[in-house]
């Protein structure tokens, strides 16, 4: 379609254009869009900052971070709970003042009101001289008894002493355990795990490394490594390999071809990739924001 066809508003029919463009335009509707690759971080680039790691550590979920970030990150997260359990506690105990303070009013409050109903306690006189034909027709009997001051007066909200108050919103006690910015899980500085890429060329400087695309190889099989290119981290050695080295060579006796150790399924951690820009990469790069919708 031309731009004159897609910029016509004249037609007849209302175009899946015109409603994307007027979707986007009025704020409502849900908007959708796939990621290019250019919205995808590389498989070596840390989750927090975005940039090629230079001392990589990767968690037992398979984020990569690099360890400055994300040590700094855990510092500021057990700071900000620090606060959060400070304001908590403070607020403990202004309820508990006020709840003391609300008892005694409550108290108190209870022993005027007795005081008063018991003042205002009006007992007739009964003379003890006359016959009982006269205290009927007198309409007094023994122990009649009237109370004043009974009547209730309804509350005027719209004075402003009677108007309600907007009280502040009770804290929560925070949780104390950090978690990981990407899976949300619970994160720990023992459990980061130092990751070692083996360089495509090892004569090369890190600057000239990183300005070319293809950086890092596997360490048993040399194969370039990339989004493209499931990767996973062996605990022991730290060393990076292609998830078809996992599958075809390590798995057969379950050694870390680098170190030597003994290997668990817990110590092959598989790399959270970002992903390509096609769709058999198998990671979802769709993208959509939820926004209010128009109802007739």
């Amino acid at each position: 379609m031309t731009r004159h066809g897609k910029n016509c508003t004249a037609g007849a029919v209302y175009t899946y254009h015109e409603k994307k463009k007027d979707t986007a335009a009025s704020g409502y509707g849900t908007q959708s869009v796939r990621l290019g690759k250019d919205a995808i971080k590389d498989f070596d680039c840390c989750c927090l900052s975005l940039q090629p790691c230079k001392d990589p550590v990767v968690t037992p979920d398979g984020y990569l971070y690099e360890k400055q970030a994300i040590l700094e990150f855990i510092l500021h997260q057990k700071t900000e709970i620090a606060k959060k359990m400070k304001a908590f506690e403070k607020q403990k105990q202004a309820l508990k003042s006020t709840g003391q303070s609300e008892s005694k009013s409550a108290e108190k409050e209870k022993v005027e009101k007795f005081k008063t109903s018991e003042s205002n306690i009006v007992s007739k006189p009964i003379n003890p001289f006359a016959s009982r034909e006269e205290q009927k027709a007198a309409g007094e009997r023994p122990g009649d008894v009237s109370v004043a001051g009974s009547s209730k007066s309804l509350p005027s909200f719209w004075i402003p002493t009677l108007t309600p108050e907007a009280k502040p919103a009770l804290l929560k006690k925070p949780s104390k355990t950090v978690l990981c910015p990407m899976s949300g899980r619970p994160i720990k500085m023992n459990q980061l795990i130092t990751v070692r890429f083996t360089p495509l060329d090892p004569s090369l400087e890190r600057v000239q490394l990183l300005s070319r695309q293809e950086r890092y190889v596997c360490a048993v099989t040399r194969d370039v490594l990339g989004n493209s290119v499931p990767c996973a981290v062996l605990r022991p050695s730290g060393a990076v390999v292609t998830q078809e080295c996992v599958e075809k060579l390590i798995r057969a006796d379950m050694t870390d071809p680098v170190s030597g150790d003994k290997l668990t399924d817990r110590d092959i951690i598989f790399l959270q990739r970002g992903g390509t820009g096609f769709a058999g990469s198998g990671v979802d790069l769709r993208a959509k924001e939820a926004r209010p919708v128009m109802q007739a």
